[in-house]
């Protein structure tokens, strides 16, 4: 995304949602930069918006929070203003004031896995380590799925052996990410909560996650809201890239999620990527933040 002044406001979307998301005021990275120089105590200025969005939108990948993120960050740099992390994660809570909760921003923010709370005066973030080789294959309907409906479907009430599941499951996931150890995964990532709830707005989430785990992924599941489906799968040992083929099995999952997608009619999409430690973050500012000739910026590889 390149944000910079004009006349008037204008935004150019390119990619996913071409067409479809708002290009007016209510278009979230906008708000997202009127919220920023709101907070430095300013009137936001006439801005061209360049947007190429890479993340499908209404399928529960986070979409809306990556561009709340991005809008805050660019108000943030062009109205010269600083927030305070440690101890407040301002950041964090502007995000999270506009989302609702710090489930998607958090990470879009600081990268990583993330978990996040409401300490009852303020949202808090921690990261939770992953081991090295971890790869995400994600079925990404061609049917969109929107949250409030998804929403709409779960219970205003949990029995107490909904809740201990769940609790118990949450510890194990945390726990197995921390130590590497993948084989609870399958089991850690089962649900009470939404996914059942869910099953007959996404007939394709069963087959799929079953499907997933039948051709070797670690666990399997539905990603957000929905309706993406999202399974983990690892390299042998060392960087996955290195793998020989029979060491890797992410095409085998991919294949066979398509494939169970295909069989009760539901098209879509198959993206093979990896977890990132970086969040947001600026490319390049002109004025540039600071001088090049007293301070070196490591950009790429071979590039000061």
């Amino acid at each position: 995304m390149t944000v910079e002044r004009a006349d008037k406001l204008d935004i150019l979307v390119k990619g996913e949602g071409h067409g479809k998301v708002p290009i007016d005021d209510s278009n979230l990275v906008v708000f997202g930069v009127k919220t920023a120089f709101k907070h430095a105590g300013q009137e936001m200025p006439p801005l061209r918006f360049k947007c190429h969005n890479r993340i499908p939108f209404a399928r529960g990948l986070g979409s809306s929070s990556a561009g709340i993120v991005a809008g805050l960050l660019a108000g943030l740099v062009l109205s010269g203003h600083s927030l305070p992390v440690w101890g407040h994660e301002t950041f964090l809570n502007m995000a999270c004031e506009i989302e609702g909760h710090p489930d998607n921003v958090a990470p879009a923010i600081y990268g990583g896995i993330q978990l996040g709370m409401h300490t009852g005066e303020r949202w808090l973030s921690s990261r939770v380590s992953y081991p090295h080789g971890l790869q995400a294959i994600v079925f990404i309907p061609e049917s969109i799925g929107e949250t409030k409906v998804a929403r709409a479907v779960l219970p205003e009430t949990l029995t107490y052996e909904e809740a201990v599941h769940n609790i118990s499951r949450a510890c194990f996931l945390v726990n197995s990410m921390n130590n590497g150890d993948f084989s609870a995964l399958r089991f850690a990532t089962q649900d009470k909560l939404h996914q059942p709830q869910r099953a007959a707005q996404f007939p394709h989430m069963e087959p799929v996650i079953q499907a997933a785990l039948d051709a070797g992924a670690h666990c399997a599941y539905l990603s957000g809201a929905g309706p993406s489906i999202l399974a983990l799968t690892s390299s042998a040992a060392g960087d996955v890239f290195t793998q020989r083929a029979e060491e890797r099995n992410e095409k085998a999952v991919a294949d066979a999620m398509a494939k169970a997608a295909e069989a009760i009619g539901t098209p879509g999409r198959i993206f093979i990527t990896e977890p990132t430690q970086r969040g947001a973050h600026v490319l390049s500012a002109l004025p540039a933040f600071s001088d090049k000739g007293r301070i070196h910026l490591f950009r790429e590889a071979g590039e000061v």
